[in-house]
């Protein structure tokens, strides 16, 4: 399974405050041990349904606890019935640089 999150801490505001707080959910992603893409818009994580549905709970929960008012994340998640969907290299490697 694939899925990308985006979270966006409360208030919004343009400081290293707000950075902080997507610092914290990227920690998590990272403490997870499951592959991952930091991206500009979004992080991309790869791995079993059930290892992806908890994570993307505790990221969330991450930036809520790094002192963020509030948040809202934005997920897509992208998986096959076999749970052997496409791997992230699968759907971009050609278009890397």
């Amino acid at each position: 399974m694939i899925a990308e999150i985006q979270v966006v801490p409360r208030p919004i505001i343009k400081t290293e405050e707000c950075y902080k707080h997507v610092d914290a959910a990227i920690a998590a992603i990272s403490a997870s041990g499951l592959k991952y893409e930091v991206g500009g818009m979004g992080t991309t994580i790869e791995g079993s349904p059930d290892q992806i549905w908890a994570l993307l709970r505790t990221v969330h929960e991450a930036t809520l606890h790094s002192g963020a008012e509030g948040c809202m994340s934005i997920i897509k998640v992208s998986g096959a019935a076999n749970d052997d969907g496409p791997s992230v290299q699968d759907l971009v490697g050609k278009h890397r640089q």
